[in-house]
């Protein structure tokens, strides 16, 4: 009787409560063909906001150091992190060793034909491709992807139907986003452009590294 009380209670509980972005949202029955996606900054945010991991709740990370800002939606994939398996893969594809997951969860940039004006929300995307992103030693996969039913993007399949120009400037925003002004040398490096069955291959592999790391929350 009080086991079924306190399943009761959390039950109700979870209707009170506002779930965490991370770990209190699930990632989608269909990822990672589709992924649940919360989004942190928007293209006309000139300050680049990010999740606190502790509270859940949205936090000023700094001001844009130069004038370019996102050019798409950029958030996090919930019930997900990057640790061993996405430095394991990251150290296969480069042939680089000691390298390290960065310990966040997994990144993704998502494309819209429709304005989204506001961040703080969960968007249902398409991965279609990625950028394998070294910060210093830490693997910072960036996963590319659409909204889903978008009638623009929404036609395209993989990363190769994306046209050449905005594949750079997403590659312009991700080597400058850290650097200082007056910063010779960019903080960041991408070392590939990968296509869609390689993006869900990274994205099975921060799950995995999740469910290592934070299973007990799933309990």
């Amino acid at each position: 009787m009080a086991d079924q009380t306190s399943k009761e209670m959390f039950k109700h509980a979870a209707h009170l409560f506002r779930a965490h972005p991370w770990h209190g949202v699930h990632i989608g029955d269909k990822a990672p063909e589709q992924v649940n996606s919360y989004v942190e900054i928007v293209p006309t945010d000139t300050i680049k906001y990010e999740l606190d991991k502790e509270s859940g709740l949205l936090k000023v990370d700094r001001p844009q150091r130069f004038s370019s800002m996102p050019p798409m939606l950029y958030g996090l994939i919930p019930q997900t992190y990057c640790a061993k398996r996405i430095a394991e893969i990251c150290m296969k594809a480069t042939g680089r060793k000691n390298i390290i997951g960065d310990h966040d969860p997994l990144d993704i940039c998502i494309m819209t034909e429709k304005p989204i004006a506001h961040s703080n929300i969960i968007v249902p995307a398409v991965p279609i491709g990625g950028f394998r992103m070294l910060d210093g030693n830490e693997a910072d996969d960036k996963i590319i992807a659409f909204l889903k039913g978008d009638l623009v993007y929404g036609q395209w399949r993989d990363i190769s139907d994306v046209p050449p120009s905005l594949i750079e400037r997403l590659k312009h925003y991700f080597l400058t986003y850290k650097d200082i002004p007056g910063q010779e040398k960019h903080t960041c490096e991408i070392t590939h452009t990968y296509n869609r069955e390689e993006a869900h291959a990274v994205i099975r592999a921060s799950m995995t590294d999740y469910r290592t790391e934070f299973g007990h929350l799933q309990k």
